[in-house]
């Protein structure tokens, strides 16, 4: 019996040590992902200077990334469900990185924009498989924690890339944004190599065949929604409600596809568990009201307070620095309180904060956005890492891969939804005024803004309470 636990002390240290490692790894690869989003775009004045090109070109090299993502990330995640996780994960860091090298020795910007949207497709293999294997490694009692690091990292590559892209652009030029994550990508791929288990891959009978019909549908209706949402910027005309009513025409052939196929890409019926669809909608909502910092803060910050370019810069990386500290306290309040718990008190947090930016206090200064947008973010925190380890830790080994990209799905096209809807929503409010640069206007724009914000986030605050309430009732069945 001693032997017995003695040779369990021995062995559980490199147990540990194996899974902390592959949490680097993971944590690595989020980073890489969030950073290829948020670095590119510091550097488009310099693209439209050296190809001597237009906004509106320019601006694809951003799109096309975000477009792969978008599209791609539930096939993504189905694909790794099918034929094993390791090897889609380790391609998708390996596809990342080498898609950087070419961005970084595009000769041309529309070869540039291809690399770009093939670097999109690695990063939506990373970010389908990164939350499945936080499951799939860690303990259920320390699934909150890597959750909560996982958001950490997510917040530190969207908070550092605009910096550090400025700076390299400074010291080597535009296509340093691009190199930059070549070194990191190669160090994440042997870390992930060495530290990630080797899964045993499904059996022959149990995979069925890849649903391309579905996934043609399903990118070609998410494209055309993303691209209605993105387009015209922010000028909402024939071409945006084209789009839409393509979208709209697309997810019901694709909804009529999926019911008639043997092996579908996502079932149906998985929407009618209401744990599933509510943390998915609370998702796309959060991330909708959480773009309204990132689209009409600047312009409350320079217009109806005044402040000049780089303090708004540094004012504004208060949300995001907040975010990331946050997530790794919530990954352990969500561990030692409970997912759906710390979900509720996220989202009511959140609605708090979205509140009392609603009231615009110029009279504040710099107070009067610094104060609500650390408890929005921090309710932000606390409720991201919750929802994904609510979701990750109750769905099938089998169907981690495919869940974990409608997760991340949701949260994207809840930013895009975000960008289109609260810039409007500004646009409107600030147009009431007589002179829409003016700091009454702003603040005018800001207040209806982030009074839609906060109506939704009580929206998803009752999502939360109903999904809770569920829960609830699901354990008391079963016990």
């Amino acid at each position: 019996m001693a032997i017995a636990e003695q040779n369990e002390r021995v062995s559980a240290p490199p147990q540990v040590q194996s899974a902390r490692w592959a949490l680097v790894s993971l944590s690595l690869a989020t980073l890489l992902s969030s950073l290829g989003t948020s670095i590119a775009s510091v550097g488009l004045p310099s693209l439209m200077q050296a190809f001597g090109a237009s906004f509106q070109s320019v601006q694809w090299v951003v799109l096309a990334y975000l477009l792969a993502i978008t599209t791609l990330i539930v096939s993504a995640g189905r694909l790794a469900d099918m034929f094993g996780r390791r090897p889609l994960l380790l391609g998708g860091i390996a596809l990342f990185t080498l898609a950087s090298i070419l961005c970084g020795l595009a000769p041309t910007l529309w070869l540039l924009i291809a690399a770009r949207a093939v670097q999109g497709l690695g990063a939506a293999l990373m970010m389908a498989l990164t939350l499945a294997f936080v499951a799939e490694t860690m303990s259920k009692s320390k699934t909150g924690s890597a959750m909560g690091l996982l958001g950490a990292m997510s917040a530190i590559g969207t908070t550092l890339g605009p910096s550090l892209g400025g700076l390299l652009i400074a010291g080597f030029g535009w296509r340093a944004i691009f190199l930059v994550n070549v070194p990191l990508g190669v160090l994440t791929f042997a870390l992930a190599y060495r530290a990630l288990p080797a899964c045993g891959k499904p059996a022959q009978a149990d995979r069925g065949k890849f649903d391309a019909v579905g996934t043609a549908l399903l990118a070609l209706t998410l494209a055309a929604y993303a691209l209605a949402m993105t387009l015209g910027r922010g000028n909402f005309g024939a071409l945006n409600l084209g789009l839409l009513i393509a979208a709209g025409i697309g997810i019901a052939l694709f909804a009529a596809a999926q019911a008639k196929v043997k092996n579908p890409l996502i079932k149906l019926a998985s929407f009618c568990d209401l744990q599933l669809s509510a943390s998915l909608a609370m998702s796309l909502v959060v991330a909708t009201v959480m773009m309204a910092t990132l689209v009409v803060a600047p312009f409350y910050l320079s217009r109806g307070l005044g402040l000049d370019a780089a303090r708004v810069g540094l004012v504004l990386s208060t949300g995001p620095l907040v975010s990331a500290l946050s997530a790794l306290l919530a990954g352990r309040l969500t561990d030692r309180f409970g997912a759906h718990r710390m979900m509720v008190a996220g989202l009511a947090s959140l609605a708090t904060g979205t509140f009392v930016l609603s009231l615009a206090m110029t009279k504040l200064g710099i107070a009067s956005y610094v104060v609500p947008i650390t408890v929005t973010c921090i309710g932000y925190a606390l409720f991201q890492t919750s929802n994904n380890a609510a979701i990750m830790t109750g769905v099938g080994a089998g169907e981690r891969g495919v869940v974990s990209g409608l997760l991340n799905l949701s949260r994207n096209l809840g930013l895009i939804t975000g960008a289109s809807l609260m810039g409007a929503v500004f646009a409107v409010a600030s147009a009431g005024e007589q002179d829409i640069l003016s700091s009454v206007a702003a603040a005018r724009g800001m207040q209806v803004t982030f009074q839609t914000a906060t109506a939704l986030a009580l929206v998803a605050l009752s999502l939360a309470l109903l999904s809770t309430r569920a829960a609830s009732r699901a354990e008391a069945s079963v016990s």
